[in-house]
């Protein structure tokens, strides 16, 4: 659409509706009673067939945005994410909660030689096992055996979705397969599990870490509930009762387990190593 200015010959007094636009050879004609942009826009609408609907329909009566708005400037930004982070730490030392890069300078995580021992960590193991029988809603191991061990046997299908979101600290995992073949049949008890791996005390008194990442591990969950109080001759670990084995892909677990209790985990292929 092509508009045509015009000027007045004297340049000391303009006509103001001659420096109007012509559209289709037609001044426009401004007063009350036909304001500027209803005037302009039921003219300019070429395409549809009803100018004035489509006015009525899509520009009066609503705010238009003629131009970009005004964008925060970086600094305000970073101003603004720094207040966040400060008012976010507050609140942590509120609660009192440790953030991780002061938990290494304390040495939270670090044990000394005489507390890398196994059986410091046994009762951890019960109090998971406990857990387990909770989480799961085992039942109690009958007086006489079944002589179909699959009776017992509960429902996998409904045990994987609680399993994925269960803490793990206190559990027996063991590598079974690994690109690394040092790491390979590893076993111990979980202390601490982080994004990217377990550390676990051995049955030979050492701490080791176990990376999740390109790993498939083993760990086992009781077939029965855990007695409430157990006597002293009781078994000591998962491995000495009737339990279920799992395989746990590392490569699909690469999450902290506050995480993982809260997020919706997708069906994925198996990866192999």
């Amino acid at each position: 659409m092509a508009f045509m200015y015009y000027r007045a010959a004297d340049s000391g007094h303009k006509d103001v509706y001659a420096a109007l636009p012509l559209i289709n050879n037609e001044r426009l004609k401004i007063d009350s009673t036909t304001p500027f942009i209803p005037s302009y826009v039921k003219r300019s609408v070429t395409r549809s067939s009803d100018p004035v609907q489509a006015y009525a329909s899509r520009v009066q009566g609503r705010q238009i945005l003629l131009e970009n708005p005004a964008r925060d400037s970086k600094a305000k930004k970073e101003r603004e994410g720094k207040r966040a982070q400060r008012a976010a730490e507050r609140v942590r030392k509120a609660v009192g909660v440790v953030s991780k890069k002061e938990s290494r300078k304390r040495g939270l995580w670090k044990l000394q030689k005489d507390e890398t021992n196994f059986e410091l960590f046994l009762p951890l193991h019960s109090l998971w096992l406990g857990y387990m029988s909770e989480l799961l809603s085992l039942s109690l191991q009958p007086a006489v055996a079944s002589t179909d061990p699959a009776s017992a046997m509960p429902s996998a299908a409904g045990m994987h979705a609680k399993l994925i979101k269960a803490d793990f600290h206190g559990s027996i995992v063991t590598v079974r397969q690994s690109k690394n073949p040092c790491l390979v049949g590893l076993s111990g008890i979980v202390i601490h599990e982080t994004e990217n791996a377990f550390k676990v005390i051995t049955q030979k008194n050492q701490l080791k870490m176990l990376p999740k990442q390109n790993s498939i591990f083993v760990f086992a969950v009781p077939l029965y509930a855990a007695p409430a109080s157990p006597s002293t001759g009781s078994p000591k670990t998962i491995l000495d009762i009737p339990h279920i084995e799992f395989e746990l892909y590392g490569n699909h677990f690469c999450y902290r387990a506050a995480e993982r209790a809260g997020r919706k985990f997708k069906h994925k292929e198996t990866i192999e190593l």
